[in-house]
């Protein structure tokens, strides 16, 4: 498929449809229920590569690769500020933080190889609060890779509020300091953090990250679960 090429974009129009382009610059989404498909978005800039803004919902991201150049800082890229958004098979890398979404669907996605600028805490998959109302976090059969030694492949932090509603299936995780933050942290007691069948590997650090495979694991949280989580040689990995 040949895309075409264009600058950054800046979508307004609910239920727009982006379709085969090569982006160089961000694309911002300020409009609800919008598809990015079949492109690349190189990002040029300190901020992100796709964002949607706070307010707006329904954002699908599929089939696309973004990545920053290396030389400038893509802080993020794709950074979900307003409520669901389904990112499904993309492939994003050469940037300081993958995904940061409180809420939507993860899955079938490539987030790896970030990129080291002074000052920067580096993870592929972040959430850092509550979902929305009436949401979840769902992060599924991905395989996510941070090769630095700091901070996390997929990290569930409590910095604007309790972790609460996520569930991670089925995941590929290796690399960062530690390859999973769970959700506990000064908030409260994080709930309903469902952490099934993912498989850590050694690929990146001999103990998964460079401190070990999961940090931050509230075990008597409310509905919480840990269960069939293991090294690529079959043992069980325990929080």
């Amino acid at each position: 498929m040949t895309l075409k090429r264009s600058d950054a974009l800046v979508i307004t129009k609910d239920g727009t449809v982006v379709d085969g382009l090569d982006v160089y610059g961000d694309i911002t989404v300020d409009a609800d229920n919008v598809t990015i498909r079949n492109t690349r978005v190189h990002g040029q800039q300190d901020y992100w590569g796709i964002i949607q803004r706070e307010g707006r919902s329904g954002l699908t991201v599929e089939d696309s690769e973004v990545f920053g150049n290396g030389k400038v800082r893509t802080q993020f890229g794709i950074l979900n500020q307003g409520k669901m958004i389904t990112i499904r098979r993309v492939d994003i890398h050469t940037i300081s933080n993958g995904i940061c979404t409180e809420q939507g669907l993860i899955e079938d996605s490539y987030v790896h190889d970030p990129k080291y600028y002074s000052g920067d805490h580096t993870d592929m998959i972040m959430s850092t609060s509550t979902p929305a109302k009436g949401t979840q976090l769902v992060i599924r059969h991905n395989t996510v890779v941070n090769t630095l030694d700091q901070t996390g492949a997929i990290a569930l932090f409590q910095d604007f509020g309790v972790i609460r509603d996520v569930t991670v299936e089925g995941n590929l995780l290796a690399g960062g300091g530690w390859s999973l933050y769970a959700g506990a942290g000064t908030k409260g007691t994080s709930a309903n953090v469902k952490v099934i069948d993912n498989v850590f590997s050694r690929s990146v650090w001999p103990k998964g990250g460079q401190a070990g495979p999961v940090a931050y694991w509230d075990e008597d949280g409310s509905g919480n679960v840990w269960k069939g989580n293991t090294w690529e040689d079959g043992g069980a990995v325990t929080p």
